[in-house]
């Protein structure tokens, strides 16, 4: 075979050369306003980020603030949302997975990472080399963490989780001190702190208030029975984020918040309640997702665009392509219930259903709307501003699921990233 012959075919095996991907500048902005391939990009504002973790960290004060960045940081980049809130005064993080712990490390986060839940023994080792905080709350999960730091020689800090009326995972209250005893006893594990979760502290019924009270007197009877015993973990905590505003006592020494670091509050009394804490302080949303119109053309009245021909346009309209769908994170059933997009400061509906990788956009006899106009899906465009609870109030559903659905094509655009920074909840293990 002639080489110029096998030169190409190795090209071509090896494909084309990849775009030059835009690089961030020393300050930590960038500069870009698209994703690689397509028009479409979640910006997230690492400076809201660093703001949100300030004004919690001061509301609950002398509490500690543990930053929860589990599932890729609620969709915002669990990396550099960890560093952001680090930086504005969160002295730990909280992930649900190993995986997500081990992430951090590799990325130089530092400070004590907390496992939200007991992980498997295959996972034991990686928590353990990384040194992430395990949580327990089985005596299997105690004496698999008690084997590795044998083996490794290490020494390790341990959170157990206490089921005060969930009902997911954690240890009943009359199992924690047969729990607590194995940890006592171990040479090499280090009974550091005892939690627990609130299913209801964000609601706003009597019935709510009243449960959430009476977790807090379980636990508070958990942390009794201890106490007895002459044992004082280093650390309580139970609050996330509407627990550690609505609920003041449930704050004890650290508490856990994901959706407040986020710029969101989860429901009317957590919001009235944090409006008479804060001070007049307020909370930022940290993520905006944006687009391109890619394509312009004039319909005409009863046209019916998109999948479905599900709706006639009213008028003749100049209809606007914009290539972000539900692949993406977008639901389908926004068509159906009547969302919006802002394209030029002006709210607009969507001209039929959404589709995997595009939306349709009626903007009625607008012939200002071009190709490269900017389209703000989640975000402030001029005057107007739609937030995921808006969309989570069309939909039936909390604004986590918003954020944490916007799927991994569209690329984050990260702005105002701070400093790197470290922190600590509790001092060093001798």
């Amino acid at each position: 075979m002639p080489d110029g012959t096998l030169k190409r075919l190795r090209a071509g095996m090896q494909g084309p050369t990849p775009p030059k991907v835009p690089k961030v500048p020393s300050d930590g902005t960038v500069t870009v306003t698209r994703g690689r391939s397509r028009p479409a990009w979640a910006e997230i504002d690492l400076q809201a980020i660093t703001h949100n973790a300030r004004v919690l960290s001061r509301l609950v004060r002398p509490a500690k603030l543990c930053a929860v960045v589990k599932a890729h940081g609620y969709g915002h980049g669990a990396v550099s949302v960890a560093r952001a809130a680090l930086a504005g005064g969160a002295l730990g993080l909280a992930v649900a997975l190993v995986d997500e712990g081990v992430e951090l490390r590799q990325n130089n986060v530092h400070g004590p990472i907390l496992l939200l839940s007991e992980c498997g023994a295959d996972a034991v080792d990686a928590a353990m080399a990384y040194g992430l905080t395990p949580t327990v709350y089985t005596a299997e999960g105690i004496a698999q963490f008690a084997q590795a730091a044998r083996m490794l020689g290490q020494r390790t800090s341990v959170h157990i989780k206490v089921d005060t009326g969930m009902h997911r995972v954690g240890a009943a209250p009359a199992d924690v001190p047969a729990l607590v005893r194995a940890l006592v006893e171990d040479p090499l594990l280090r009974f550091e702190g005892l939690w627990t979760h609130f299913p209801v502290a964000d609601g706003d019924s009597a019935e709510d208030h009243a449960f959430t009270l009476r977790q807090l007197a379980i636990f508070d009877g958990a942390i009794a029975d201890l106490a007895r015993a002459d044992v004082h973990p280093d650390v309580m905590h139970a609050a996330n984020t509407a627990g550690a505003i609505v609920f003041p006592q449930a704050r004890y020494g650290m508490v856990r918040c994901g959706i407040g670091l986020y710029g969101y509050l989860p429901g009317a009394t957590v919001g009235a309640a944090f409006s008479t804490a804060a001070g007049g302080e307020q909370l930022r949303p940290a993520l905006s997702l944006r687009a391109r119109v890619v394509s312009v053309r004039t319909l005409a009245e009863g046209e019916r665009p998109s999948y479905g021909r599900l709706r006639a346009l009213p008028q003749r309209s100049v209809v606007a392509t914009v290539p972000i769908g539900y692949a993406d994170g977008v639901p389908r059933a926004l068509f159906s219930h009547g969302a919006r997009v802002l394209i030029g400061g002006r709210r607009r509906p969507l001209a039929g259903m959404v589709t995997m990788d595009q939306i349709m956009v009626d903007c009625e006899e607008d012939t200002s709307v071009q190709p490269g106009d900017e389209v703000v899906l989640l975000g402030r465009q001029g005057d107007e501003e739609i937030t995921a609870d808006e969309w989570a109030g069309l939909l039936g559903t909390i604004s986590y699921e918003i954020l944490c659905g916007i799927g991994p094509r569209v690329p984050r655009v990260v702005i105002n990233a701070p400093e790197p920074t470290g922190g600590s909840i509790t001092p060093p293990i001798p």
